[in-house]
């Protein structure tokens, strides 16, 4: 995915915020972030970020959970929190590299690989034992019932289950499955949108985890269901990038050191479909 940033002159339009937050960024520039199927702002300062979110489980859990990470991974520092009128403010300290979408990265599979596999470790290595937040799949199907019946969902781009057509006709039906289908899990650490644009490097190491709102205790295929999709669509122009002819994003799995289990890999890459 490629990164697409507008540069905004703070003469043109004034960036309404909270004081407290106004305090901290006064007149600096910045510019917005377009990167992303997110429904969230974000406004780019020299060494800040500004994410504007309408208030929910996922915004308010963002805020939570790096707080609660700051001396276990390396995450952006809260600076400030705030809320208004039903939106949230978080601003925060700018995670230092570059995505792991970039188009040098994105040249040099090998590492790239090498390094997600490795970011992935770091997660797992996190003890969950006092994480607040359970992502397990009863979550997220509450979530994701509530999400469906308030017709916030549909299937115009989904993933397909199997090679060929889409065999879902609706949103209901595709939950139907899930329900039906869930796997067994085993409970880790986990980003919960572990894409290529939320994750930094810098020196050939991962420098920085981003945009935590699903964070919490997941089994790891939420993980490497989300990375392994990720790189191909990534690898394959979906994104309106280059396409790399050839590429397998099958080597996570040799990087990982794991037998994919395929039933949990489509499990959750159709389960996000309904975020």
């Amino acid at each position: 995915m490629a990164i697409k940033l507008r540069r905004a002159n703070t003469g043109d339009f004034k960036l309404k915020v909270p004081k407290k937050i106004k305090n901290i960024i006064g007149d600096l520039p910045y510019s917005v972030e377009t990167i992303g199927l997110s429904n969230s702002q974000v406004f780019c300062f020299d060494d800040m970020v500004l994410k504007v979110e309408k208030e929910g489980e996922e915004s308010n859990n963002e805020y939570q959970m790096m707080a609660w990470l700051h001396d276990k991974l390396p995450v952006p520092r809260v600076l400030c929190f705030e809320k208004e009128n039903g939106v949230n403010y978080l601003l925060m300290s700018k995670i230092e590299g570059d995505m792991a979408c970039s188009p040098e990265l994105l040249a040099d599979h090998d590492s790239l690989v090498k390094l997600l596999a490795n970011g992935l470790r770091m997660l797992w290595d996190v003890n969950v034992a006092k994480c607040s937040y359970n992502n397990s799949i009863d979550n997220k199907l509450k979530l994701a019932k509530i999400r469906v019946y308030r017709g916030l969902c549909n299937l115009d781009d989904a993933y397909p289950i199997t090679e060929g057509e889409n065999v879902f006709e609706n949103p209901q039906s595709l939950l139907k499955w899930l329900k039906d289908n869930r796997p067994e899990e085993t409970l880790v650490f986990s980003h919960g949108d572990y894409c290529l644009p939320n994750i930094f490097t810098k020196d050939g190491e991962v420098s920085g985890f981003i945009d935590l709102g699903r964070s919490g205790k997941a089994d790891p295929y939420q993980d490497i269901a989300l990375c392994y999709r990720s790189l191909k669509y990534n690898y394959n122009g979906m994104y309106g990038g280059k396409v790399y002819e050839g590429f397998d994003p099958g080597i996570l799995f040799n990087e990982l050191k794991l037998e994919p289990d395929w039933h949990k890999i489509e499990y959750f890459i159709l389960l996000d479909e309904l975020f």
